[in-house]
């Protein structure tokens, strides 16, 4: 590249050329330059039109190529919204669905907590009724056996303590069929005052929950006094069996634990079994 050309870039690059006249001296004439204002002047301005004409037409690449990626960006941009929109219109509430699935999830805990009771509640179930099928064998190899009651009077007594009269009538009216004397009372004072007026009791029904004198202090003063001691005594409760109280129950000494509201069957098929083995006891005297 010749020296004129060199000066022609670095007008175009810096702005002016050092080696060039200032637009002030353009008039003056150079005493050492001969063809000064001639053909040389000339190419230099035609040398640098080109290099800014060349440097527009990058510029203007360059814009164009700007202007195709930012309307390729802004496709992308409305592309995305409008799949944002379709998503939003599918799912409007997203945190509804969440709410939704933390209300099946605590569902399906629940249900499965039921699922577990009932399974307890299954096996207890059939534990009771293997209970009750061995007492009714009972029942039935004892009656076999029983001796034949000449008049109702030679069979034994039930003692029926609940201080709720509703609670009396019905256990009256559930072993009224065994044709046995019931004698009721309403507090545990007044099971202990029948208790010295006959001796000849199969079973005591004791309520737990009485004034006073609950059924667990009654049943204490009962086993008590000899002559009382081997009366076996069913308790009736509201509560619910748990282990505490028929632990309780056990430990006052008693025999059997029901808790209400009671099934009518499985208590007469209880004292009928008491009944046969006082009888048997009776017998053997």
């Amino acid at each position: 590249m010749d020296r004129r050309h060199q000066q022609s870039v670095g007008l175009a690059v810096g702005g002016h050329d050092e080696s060039a006249p200032r637009p002030a001296d353009r008039g003056a004439v150079d005493p050492g330059d001969h063809t000064a204002g001639g053909p040389a002047q000339a190419r230099r301005s035609s040398v640098r039109g080109d290099v800014l004409g060349d440097a527009l037409l990058d510029r203007t690449h360059r814009i164009a190529d700007l202007e195709v990626r930012l309307g390729q960006l802004e496709a992308d941009r409305v592309a995305e919204r409008k799949r944002a929109d379709e998503l939003a219109a599918a799912h409007p509430d997203v945190s509804g669905l969440l709410r939704e699935r933390d209300e099946l999830q605590l569902e399906v805990r629940r249900l499965g907590a039921e699922l577990h009771e009932a399974r307890e509640l299954c096996v207890a179930a059939e534990d009771r009724c293997d209970l009750l099928e061995r007492q009714l064998d009972a029942v039935e190899k004892s009656t076999a056996s029983l001796p034949v009651a000449n008049a109702p009077q030679d069979m034994p007594k039930i003692l029926v303590v609940d201080d709720e009269p509703g609670n009396l009538l019905a256990m009256t009216a559930v072993l009224a069929t065994l044709d046995q004397e019931l004698v009721t009372v309403a507090s545990g004072r007044e099971a202990l005052k029948a208790l010295l007026d006959h001796d000849d009791f199969a079973v005591i029904i004791m309520d737990v929950q009485m004034p006073e004198m609950d059924g667990y202090e009654t049943c204490a003063h009962i086993k008590r006094r000899p002559r009382n001691r081997d009366v076996p005594i069913i308790f009736l409760t509201a509560m619910g069996v748990d282990p505490e109280h028929s632990a309780r129950g056990y430990a006052a000494g008693a025999v059997d634990y029901i808790s209400k509201p009671f099934d009518p069957w499985a208590l007469r098929a209880k004292v009928a079994v008491f009944t046969s083995i006082y009888l048997e006891r009776r017998a053997q005297q």
